[in-house]
């Protein structure tokens, strides 16, 4: 049997985003399950060879981008490789002409609730992504193309039945976070309350976007309350953004990273009371499980997916009330209540890896190479 997997959404700058990220730890942990079928043939279908830098050590091909405009004829370059089964992280794989099974992704319905695209986009790319958000009819279009479709979540997942997005088969295939190794995974099992001297203040991390529903405005100005702490926001971020932000609450302490490694990232998380995050709305939210891999509690919006992956760990706040969250991660103060939700969360993020996601994604794929070619 040969399985093919779309790798073609790793990013080629080093760094990974979400959709680079899920990518990377899906392919990695089923060629884990490959490595021990002899029957199965994995390969990874690729746009560029820079991104073979972040991937593992597998047979790959060719094919163009999955933004060219050739991306509706995909599917012809893809038939040369015979495959019995595709596997994309996204749902807009081109589908005409295929001859074989193919599993599709949904991450997410934000855009449906949120329809402004990310300002850095092209003013004709914002034209036509608030065009396709305003009808359900072109996400069923591209989700019935498809043999089967995965989501990351069970929240997503009722949220499509709730819409009646498809008539495939959907099961749930988790994101989850890269585990640390060595030196943080002894650091990450011993943790204690943070100690800071009186004269440093408590570290808190953001890790996202500033895109309008994330909502980044709210944690900055629940700062206004908590002077004893400081806010690192650690993702890429505009000079326009950055001042905006700043404007907003003059008084509180905030820390632009501009952009981190993973390494930095996870030495961060090491040494912070609490990530937090006031998001309206998320497909998964992969930071809040690399918080609680580290035993770094986490204070995060009341809203379904949060709940759903973050469990009793977690804590919940109302996203659009700063002086409330500000409230509850002063909690965290509490040596008692830091070490108890610490280590809730390292259980709660036990839960999330990528080796049982793709042992239910493997069920899926070998079930559909088993049927008939188209």
């Amino acid at each position: 049997m040969k399985l093919v997997v779309d790798c073609r959404y790793i990013r080629t700058d080093g760094r990974h985003d979400g959709i680079s990220r899920y990518s990377n730890g899906i392919v990695t942990a089923l060629a884990r399950r490959a490595a021990r079928s002899p029957d199965v043939e994995l390969t990874m279908l690729i746009s560029s060879k820079k991104q073979l830098e972040l991937l593992p050590d597998l047979p790959w091909a060719m094919a163009s981008a999955p933004t060219s405009p050739r991306e509706p004829l995909v599917a012809l370059q893809v038939n040369r490789l015979e495959p019995d089964v595709v596997f994309t992280p996204m749902q807009t794989m081109g589908k005409l002409g295929r001859r074989y099974r193919l599993v599709v992704t949904l991450h997410d319905l934000i855009y449906y609730r949120h329809r402004t695209p990310p300002r850095e986009f092209a003013w004709w790319v914002r034209l036509l992504w608030r065009i396709y958000y305003l009808a359900w009819w072109p996400q069923r279009l591209l989700l019935n193309g498809a043999d089967s479709v995965v989501t990351v979540s069970k929240t997503t997942k009722r949220l499509m039945a709730q819409h009646r997005l498809t008539r495939r088969r959907v099961d749930v295939v988790y994101n989850a976070s890269d585990d640390p190794v060595g030196e943080r995974l002894a650091l990450a099992s011993a943790r204690t309350p943070p100690a800071p001297a009186s004269s440093e203040p408590r570290i808190l991390i953001y890790m996202g976007s500033f895109i309008g529903y994330k909502n980044v405005e709210a944690l900055v100005r629940a700062m206004a309350f908590l002077p004893d702490h400081e806010l690192h926001l650690m993702s890429r971020i505009t000079p326009d953004e950055l001042h905006r932000l700043e404007r907003i609450a003059p008084g509180a302490r905030l820390r632009f990273h501009n952009g981190a490694t993973d390494e930095q990232y996870a030495d961060a998380l090491l040494s912070a009371t609490a990530l937090v995050s006031s998001s309206l709305d998320e497909g998964f939210g992969i930071p809040v499980i690399e918080a609680m891999r580290l035993g770094t509690p986490v204070v995060i919006s009341d809203i379904e997916i949060f709940e759903e992956i973050g469990g009793d760990a977690a804590i919940l706040v109302d996203p659009h009330d700063p002086a409330a969250i500000a409230q509850a991660i002063g909690t965290l103060d509490d040596p008692t209540e830091w070490a108890a939700r610490s280590a809730a969360s390292v259980r709660q993020a036990e839960l999330f890896s990528w080796d049982a996601s793709a042992a239910v994604l493997w069920d899926v794929l070998v079930q559909l190479g088993e049927r008939p070619k188209r």
